[in-house]
């Protein structure tokens, strides 16, 4: 072990002296990644007393969040910001079974079943051979009815074989797949908390393709299993569903060139290359961007991953061969929509997260309609924000991700020049450009007084026309602005109408 503490001081010494009343382990993967010398930021605690009470009592001397993860079994969660160690999620439940050793041992596996008692920081609980386990690379099952007992399980287990590199004996892979059924009554919370570690990990396509291998994908996320054998013309050289693997795994590497800090590795092929060249300097704004939350414990990077994998979902239902022999997906951004719309209510996701989700798959496609109009002009760059908002943003990388994922590559340069050029373009504006928030010259009731008209939906698309104008560097002064408003009133000028606000849609 690298220290004999596996969380900040902090953070341990407060919990010793807030658990006078009670005992408390610190349980399960903080310890294991502790062991194998990967930064984790949750932790786990089993607590022979009353947890969510402790838990309230963290909660309170950090002010940070507190909420309820399960009444019945007394469970609570703490988001706490620690400066120098970043945000970490600390989850307490009642200890379960009589010991601390039956509590262990009715975990998942025998390498989270680990645990270490506060007061005795120096003695590693291991009853049940998750040490060796560890050594060897190897995730097996605490009993054989560990994942039986809960199906989710499964999931976690994909997960961890993953990211950990580790191999799934093949009596817990047994398991894995027989429990695949039992996931339909699993808990909708704890499989959207699955699925979004999943996608917060270091190979999140590599992750899904095994799902799909275990028979895991069809129960959790079916929309996207639907995709397989799913057929696309050219440029396509993928069906559906390898084409969002594809999408993802490339998303992975540009967000990683992309993070805090540059990463060679990731840049070492020539297309990634040229997005560390072309993109770098924003670097810091979009790192903020992906770390973000809609809502706590959550992050937008994890958003942007689930409506990459999501993206093209619309096409399993929309599919329809011309007479040109050419496969086309009609309206297929507007089903994959609604789709993971629904998905995200089923995962009871948040309002905003589901908003999020649905903008950037409806308009994932705008950012190639953009690459074929050649010239990405103000005006051009101003509707597509004004329509997609910070969504935008996770759109720009989501099309260079899409673009990658359609050829074997290399792709061509010629066309990855092009979509680059569009995505800088809008990095640019978002993050550099004044010129995209302009600021108002003229308020409703002013115009309207100046005009003699009506509030109303006329009034309204006056205002956005002047707006558009500023963004677009043909209007500088309220004097303009009112010049402008006046020949769009008499007709001289056409005003916006809901045809303009819209991008055509891209062939497939």
């Amino acid at each position: 072990m690298t220290s004999p503490k596996p969380l900040p001081d902090s953070i341990w010494q407060a919990l010793v002296r807030l658990a006078e009343d009670c005992q408390v382990w610190l349980v399960g993967g903080a310890l294991r990644d502790h062991l194998l010398q990967r930064t984790t930021l949750d932790a786990d605690f089993a607590v022979d007393g009353d947890a969510r009470r402790l838990a309230r009592r963290m909660a309170d001397e950090f002010g940070a969040d507190y909420y309820d993860l399960d009444r019945e079994r007394g469970s609570g969660r703490v988001l706490l910001d620690q400066a120098g160690s970043g945000a970490w999620i600390l989850d307490f439940s009642v200890r379960r079974g009589e010991t601390i050793e039956q509590d262990l041992r009715a975990r998942d596996f025998t390498v989270n079943a680990l645990g270490m008692d506060l007061a005795e920081p120096d003695r590693l609980l291991d009853p049940t051979g998750g040490l060796p386990d560890l050594k060897a690379g190897l995730l097996r099952a605490c009993s054989d009815r560990a994942v039986a007992d809960d199906p989710v399980r499964g999931l976690r287990a994909v997960r961890l074989a993953v990211d950990l590199g580790f191999h799934i004996e093949t009596e817990t892979l047994r398991q894995v797949h027989d429990a695949a059924p039992a996931l339909a009554a699993a808990s909708a919370e704890r499989i959207r908390d699955e699925i979004f570690r999943i996608l917060g990990g270091a190979n999140p396509a590599s992750a899904v393709r095994t799902l799909d291998h275990v028979g895991l994908l069809d129960p959790v996320l079916p929309e996207v299993a639907a995709l397989r054998g799913v057929l696309q013309s050219p440029p396509h050289a993928f069906d559906a569903f390898e084409h969002s693997l594809a999408v993802l795994e490339n998303l992975t590497r540009l967000t990683a060139i992309l993070g805090p800090s540059h990463d060679p590795e990731a840049a070492s092929r020539m297309t990634m290359a040229e997005v560390s060249l072309k993109l770098g300097r924003f670097r810091a704004g979009v790192s903020d961007h992906l770390n973000a939350s809609l809502t706590p414990g959550r992050q937008v990077r994890q958003l942007l991953f689930l409506a990459a994998l999501c993206h093209d979902i619309g096409k399993a239902q929309t599919s329809s061969i011309g007479e040109d022999g050419r496969i086309r997906f009609p309206g297929h951004e507007e089903s994959a929509a609604s789709l993971i719309q629904t998905r995200a209510r089923h995962l009871r996701l948040s309002t905003h997260e589901t908003d999020r989700l649905a903008t950037i798959v409806r308009y994932h496609h705008l950012p190639a309609v953009l690459d074929r109009a050649g010239e990405v002009t103000r005006r051009a760059i101003y509707r597509y924000f004004d329509k997609t908002s910070e969504a935008g943003i996770d759109i720009g990388l989501l099309s260079l991700a899409d673009r990658l994922g359609m050829d074997v590559p290399p792709i061509p340069q010629e066309t990855w020049k092009r979509r680059m050029d569009v995505a800088r373009a809008l990095l640019e504006a978002h993050f550099e450009g004044d010129w995209l928030n302009p600021p108002r010259l003229l308020h409703g009731d002013e115009l309207a007084e100046i005009l003699d008209v009506e509030p109303g939906p006329e009034l309204g698309r006056l205002l956005a026309t002047i707006r558009e104008a500023q963004a677009a560097g043909e209007v500088h002064t309220r004097t303009q602005a009112i010049a402008l408003a006046r020949d769009l009133r008499d007709g001289s000028v056409r005003p916006l109408t809901s045809e303009d606000e819209e991008f055509p849609s891209p062939e497939n």
